[in-house]
Order: C-alpha cells, then sequence, then structure tokens
C-alpha cells in the first residue's frame, strides 16, 4: 500500500474548510498542518482539531515537511504560494485561478514541469458528472455553437464579506470566468480569437468593479457570453443560466427548481455555495422537423436529482489528485487550460479597461 501524502492545507475559508474535510477522510492523505495568517485567533472545526497550526507560510512548509501543499487562499497569494510549495518539492493542489496574471501562471506551470510536481486546479466542473454530460451533450449540437452562462450571487452575512475581499484580488468575471469558460472551450475544441467585455461598479465598499460580461469568439465561429455579478444589490431572477445552442438543437442545465422552499431559505441562496453546481435536470431540445416542419422527436429531460453535493465533488477533486501523484498522472492538458482560461478573463478584463475588443490571436 503506497505511503500516505503528508499534506499541508492553507486557507480555511469555504473551499479550504471543504478541501480539508476531503484530506481528513480520505486514508490516502495524513494532513500535517492548516495554516492561514490568522489561524490561531479563529474557531477550528472539531473534525481539525489536534492539527498542527501555523500562521507564517514558510514556517510551515519547512517545520510540517509535507509532501503536497492545498492552496486555498485568496487568488493573490495563489502564485507565490505555488511556487514555493514546488521548490520545496512539494506536489500542489490549487484552487481557482492559478495566478492572477498570465506571467505568473506560466512560472506556475513551468515550475511544476521543471520539478515533475504534480499540479492540479480545483476546476470543480470537470469531475462532475452533470457537467461532464452537458459538455457531451453540447459537442452533438453541430457548429458552431452560441453559449450562454452566468453565475451572479446576492451577498449578505458571511457572504458580503466574502465576495468583498475576494474583489480585492479579483473582478467577479475573472475568479469565476475561468470555470465557464473552459467550459466553453471544452465544448468547441477551439482557439477564443477575440474577447470583449463590459463591466460596472455597483458597489460602493467593493474595491473593484463588482459586475461583469465578457463575450468570447472562437476560430470555429462559436460565440459564447459569460455574465457574473457579486453585491448586496444583485437580483436573484435568472442568476443562474447555463444554455447551450446549435444548429441541431440546444441543451440547458435546469437547476433549483424542485422542491418546496420556505422563504428564508429562498433569501440570498444564490450565494449558497452548494447551489453553484447543483443541477436539477439536463434538458436537450432537437432542431430536426419533418415535411411539414413539426419537430421529429420531442425535447428530453434527464433527471440529476441523484447528482453529488459540493462536499462530494470536493472529495472527488481530492481523490484525484492523490491518484495523479500515485500514479504519476499526465497532467499537461489540465494546466495548459488554466493557462488559457485564465487568459481569456484576464482579456475580458482589459478589454474593460481599455474600452476596446482584445485580439487573442
Amino acid at each position: 500500500m503506497p505511503d500516505k501524502v503528508k499534506i499541508l492545507v492553507v486557507g480555511l475559508g469555504n473551499m479550504g474548510a471543504s478541501h480539508a474535510s476531503a484530506y481528513h477522510r480520505n486514508p490516502g492523505f495524513e494532513i500535517v498542518g492548516l495554516m492561514s495568517r490568522s489561524i490561531k485567533s479563529k474557531k477550528i472545526p472539531d473534525e481539525f482539531k489536534g492539527y498542527p497550526l501555523y500562521e507564517d507560510y514558510e514556517q510551515a512548509l519547512r517545520e510540517a515537511k509535507p509532501d503536497a501543499v492545498s492552496i486555498n487562499s485568496y487568488p493573490n497569494t495563489h502564485a507565490e504560494y505555488a511556487l514555493k510549495a514546488i521548490e520545496a518539492g512539494c506536489h500542489v493542489f490549487m484552487e481557482k485561478p492559478i495566478a492572477t496574471n498570465i506571467e505568473d501562471a506560466e512560472k506556475v506551470v513551468a515550475a511544476a514541469r521543471a520539478k515533475n510536481r504534480k499540479l492540479v486546479l480545483g476546476y470543480i466542473l470537470r469531475v462532475h458528472p452533470s457537467w461532464i454530460k452537458f459538455i457531451e451533450m453540447g459537442k452533438t449540437l453541430g457548429k458552431p455553437l452560441v453559449m450562454r452562462l452566468n453565475l451572479n450571487q446576492q451577498s449578505s452575512g458571511p457572504a458580503w464579506h466574502w465576495h468583498k475581499n475576494l474583489i480585492d484580488s479579483l473582478i467577479p468575471i475573472v475568479d469565476c470566468g475561468v470555470h465557464y469558460v473552459d467550459v466553453m472551450c471544452q465544448m468547441t475544441g477551439a482557439k477564443p480569437v477575440r474577447v470583449h467585455g463590459i463591466g460596472a461598479k455597483l458597489w460602493a465598499e467593493a474595491a473593484q468593479q463588482n459586475y461583469g460580461h465578457l463575450h468570447v469568439t472562437f476560430d470555429d465561429g462559436s460565440v459564447g457570453w459569460y455574465e457574473a455579478g457579486w453585491g448586496p444589490m444583485m437580483s436573484e431572477i435568472a442568476y443562474f443560466v447555463k444554455d447551450v445552442i446549435g444548429p441541431k438543437g440546444a441543451v440547458s442545465i435546469v437547476a433549483n427548481q424542485g422542491g418546496s422552499v420556505s422563504e428564508t431559505e429562498k433569501l440570498s441562496d444564490s450565494a449558497d455555495i452548494d447551489k453553484h453546481t447543483k443541477t436539477d435536470a439536463i434538458k436537450i431540445h432537437y432542431a430536426a422537423v419533418d415535411e411539414n416542419k413539426n419537430w421529429t422527436k420531442p425535447d428530453e429531460v434527464f433527471s440529476m436529482s441523484d447528482e453529488p453535493g459540493h462536499q462530494d465533488l470536493c472529495d472527488r477533486e481530492q481523490a484525484f489528485f492523490l491518484k495523479a501523484i500515485q500514479e504519476n498522472l499526465d497532467l499537461s492538458e489540465s494546466m495548459d487550460a488554466a493557462v488559457n482560461s485564465l487568459r481569456i478573463v484576464l482579456a475580458a478584463e482589459q478589454s474593460i479597461k481599455e474600452e476596446r475588443a482584445i485580439d487573442l490571436t
């Protein structure tokens, strides 16, 4: 039986706590430390009590001597922490995005390749069976594709502070956008050639624009848009749109429609992290008509009621990370895809600032 992978967990926010729970319960991992800059002044969940606590990253690397590091801190620390971990001989799991600029993203990937260390990015939709099916079905619709995706979040309570702090590092269409342009790239298999973005600052307390919308054009003629906004003013009408159209029809994720929900539960649930990946069903529409222009095939709805929840998906990500380490998997495609998706969303941010479309060729 392979030795346990000794892992240092950096950051215990929403995603960090979920990943730490996955390591805690996975017999292939051994947590050797938990690190955040203020961890000793915070309440530690009972599940993690007894693990060594660190507030200095370099001290944690030096004293814990991990085989791998899980980076779940704010995005502006990702590249720095990853490079130091790889230099120390560690494999790296990193929440998205890989960095806040392309230069640092490329440095991280180059370092992982040079040191032969595994680098797994937290693109949670890549391990989600419903999203895998959604992408597969999108590929059957012909070319070009029209892809319409968004995820807006209404901020209140803990999410108010979480979103405000995230915006200090990256605007929403960059931070979350990497997931959805990665989906677009997987569906089309094409190269992005042009990006245009618009944005607005609606939240006085936030450091940067809290709303954005990007358009991307691919070299096969496909087009897509992604919209993201965070803040207490955001609408929860049509906040979750996942819709793809091609010459042969359309496929859509139908989310959060089932079951009775109380008025209290309805309040600001767009910021509920478990809702971000939730799909109640996938609906496919077929465009083919007969000689009388009537449909030749009815629409189909595939129930996803038994899909994994957010913690289950984090468990899957970490099971994959362990497999990548133990079986020496080739992660070239996923690393390059992480840089590519970041390049697209950063081009959208550049477009907003410069008020022009950005040519990616």
